[in-house]
């Protein structure tokens, strides 16, 4: 037997798995069941020292082209799994098998409709898909099947983030024609409507939720936050400041520009942007450069918030300002630290750091509501872990009966 192991660097070799064999007959004791959407592939999931790996078989010139895709999409910070590695030159003429890192703490979206908590789920899945898409779309890539199925979802401070799963059927352009672009958004409201339809069916899909307005409702928000990126402006002489207005809010999208042109015209100047994917976001690289924490934005804008009331507080006490490094390392040291501290090491891991102290921040108020005074810390610690952590499903890796 001779086949072809490429993989990236610091990852197993993965030799101890029986890559002679059709992936469906495998019985090495390294496969674990993982909650996972619906594929068109045989797809399963193998564990090496705490990592858990997808390993989809697949045709082995699709297999090479998904890994260069996914590798590609990673380098222009788009929110993908990341890609490990392909198997191919299996013999008896085997498919290939196209070798991906689990994403911890993901949900597919059948997962999500099973009650996982998701406040107003359907508006977070909704704006999570579109802006995946955009996303997408700003680093030239048209995805050609834009699914629930294709994409995992994960908590952002109550909200949802999207990420890309499936590339096989994609392209990469220097830029999409509006026609690719509205295409693809064709596609994803075709495909978004028949898996809520099924779900629908199943009996999981909110009674007021109706599917096709629903997957048509992609689209619009898609609409909208394109125009965000890319509408031009007429600037008169004495409004510079909304060219600055303008970068600010694109930063806090999460985008940058690579070109700004203003065009002059009579009456000003028209204001024309080239968006591109930036990660981390605004409030990410805040937070990074202050605490050394790398969390998703909405996340970083919430423990941002708390930093900024713990600054207050601290800053009150102390009788004027203090730099930035000292609040933070003291955030750090006497809140973030702590709290998480004091939950029990056998939940801890139950839900990513930044989202656990997001909820801890939640029910803080929730108890404060209820006391009709600020609650404490603890007294939120002691209320959330028995009455709603203990009871929470361990969202790092779900089992596939989930």
């Amino acid at each position: 037997m001779h086949f072809q192991l490429v993989t990236t660097e610091g990852t197993p070799d993965f030799l101890d798995l029986p890559w002679e064999l059709p992936l469906e007959e495998w019985h090495s004791g390294r496969i674990v069941e993982v909650a996972r959407g619906i594929s068109r592939h045989v797809v399963r999931f193998v564990r090496y020292e705490g990592a858990i790996f997808a390993l989809k078989e697949i045709n082995p010139r699709l297999a090479r082209r998904e890994y260069e895709l996914l590798r590609e999409l990673a380098d222009h910070a788009v929110p993908v799994v990341e890609a490990v590695g392909v198997v191919s030159g299996r013999p008896d003429g085997q498919d290939a098998i196209l070798v991906t890192r689990h994403l911890e703490f993901s949900l597919p979206y059948r997962i999500l409709f099973s009650g996982r908590g998701v406040p107003n789920l359907r508006e977070h899945l909704l704006d999570a898909l579109a802006e995946l898409l955009v996303r997408l779309h700003v680093a030239g890539f048209f995805w050609g099947d834009c699914s629930l199925s294709n994409a995992l979802f994960r908590r952002d401070a109550g909200a949802l983030s999207a990420y890309l799963v499936d590339a096989e059927t994609g392209e990469v352009h220097p830029t999409l024609s509006d026609g690719q672009r509205l295409h693809d958004l064709e596609i994803a409201e075709e495909n978004l409507a028949g898996e809520l339809l099924d779900v629908e069916e199943s009996g999981l899909l909110p009674p007021e939720t109706d599917p096709l307005e629903t997957a048509a409702e992609v689209r619009r928000r898609y609409e909208a936050l394109w125009a965000e990126l890319t509408r031009e402006e007429l600037i008169a002489p004495d409004e510079r400041h909304r060219i600055h207005e303008r970068l600010d809010r694109l930063h806090e999208l999460g985008y940058d520009t690579e070109e700004l042109e203003l065009v002059a015209e009579p009456g000003g100047y028209r204001l024309r942007v080239s968006p591109r994917v930036v990660e981390p976001g605004h409030h990410q690289r805040r937070l990074l450069s202050l605490t050394g924490l790398d969390v998703q934005e909405n996340q970083a804008r919430r423990l941002l918030d708390d930093l900024l009331s713990f600054r207050e507080e601290l800053e009150r006490s102390a009788g004027g300002q203090l730099p930035d490094s000292v609040v933070a390392f003291r955030w750090l040291a006497e809140a973030y630290e702590p709290a998480l501290a004091r939950i029990p090491p056998e939940l801890r891991g139950k839900l990513e750091p930044a989202e656990l102290y997001h909820q801890l921040l939640e029910h803080r108020w929730f108890v404060s509501e209820q006391l009709g005074r600020c609650a404490s810390m603890e007294e939120s610690i002691a209320s959330y872990v028995p009455g709603i952590l203990e009871s929470a499903p361990d969202e790092r890796v779900l089992p596939a009966e989930a």
